[in-house]
């Protein structure tokens, strides 16, 4: 039962990768292949809300891994491959964009993680660093990527029980090129209803320093993707099935109670997971 909680853990976060205490054995390897949509949207959290210039659809294609260097030791490597269209005009303004669609990388990330306590309780620390390998279009104002490389610590920590696990996750990523930095926190549960099936609730808040000053195009700006103090008090739902003890499939969806400079529109995931 706990080999399979700490293995369904790593697929839960929504916009990339989960941020799980436990770590794998050493030689072992867990990977994930993921779809995630937020379909048509053009409203945005921000203080008022704001409406983007066109309607905006944007899909991420996922690859999460996670190998194990030695049993407290392991390595990770998320690869997003975006796909973002603008379309139809919100309004009936002069448009400063044009309709267009991008395919491009995200922000690559890779990282590290180490324990550091295993007595019922599991704490371990995390550095992932983020690439600035996401592209811009300044006619269309499409970002696959914030513009800055990132660097964010993070402490983990978690528990098993018989039919259900907990755990939580705070940190700091450290921005380049002028974005702000900003804090996080989260915390999950999940319970197994039945055998084979697990349910997963998170919930995961980013709040901005507010402590950079980059000036984005105003095409960027019209589209609000990947654009500055980006903030967000989010949940996900999601449901896990295992077809064998290596192999499984998984759904959710999830958006934002709350946020800044983020979609007002749910995103909905689909995935599958293999182990090593």
């Amino acid at each position: 039962m706990k080999n399979v909680l700490i293995l369904l853990v790593l697929s839960v976060s929504i916009n990339a990768f989960a941020q799980g205490a436990w770590t794998q054995k050493t030689g072992e390897a867990y990977t994930q292949l993921s779809f995630s949509t937020i379909g048509n949207y053009s409203s945005i959290y921000g203080n008022p809300n704001y409406e983007t210039e066109r309607e905006i659809t944007d899909n991420t294609l996922q690859l999460y891994g996670e190998y194990g260097l030695n049993n407290k030791t392991t390595l990770i490597l998320n690869i997003p491959l975006k796909f973002i269209e603008t379309g139809n005009l919100v309004s009936t303004t002069t448009p400063v964009t044009i309709a267009s669609s991008n395919t491009s990388l995200g922000n690559i990330v890779v990282g590290i993680k180490r324990q550091f306590y295993n007595k019922k309780w599991v704490i371990s620390g995390q550095l992932n660093l983020e690439a600035n390998s996401g592209s811009f279009e300044n006619e269309s104002g499409i970002r696959t990527g914030i513009d800055a490389w990132s660097f964010t610590p993070t402490l983990n920590a978690g528990r098993s029980f018989k039919w259900f696990y907990a755990q939580a996750f705070t940190g700091v990523a450290f921005r380049t090129n002028d974005y702000s930095s900003s804090f996080k926190i989260g915390g999950e549960i999940g319970i197994r209803p039945i055998k084979r099936i697990l349910v997963i609730g998170l919930i995961d808040v980013v709040k901005s320093f507010e402590n950079g000053d980059v000036v984005l195009p105003p095409s960027n700006l019209l589209t609000g993707l990947y654009v500055n103090n980006q903030e967000y008090a989010a949940y996900s739902l999601k449901f896990v099935g295992e077809i064998t003890n290596k192999l499984g499939v998984n759904i959710g969806i999830g958006g934002a109670f709350s946020g800044n400079n983020v979609a007002r529109r749910q995103a909905l995931t689909f995935g599958a997971y293999h182990k090593f």
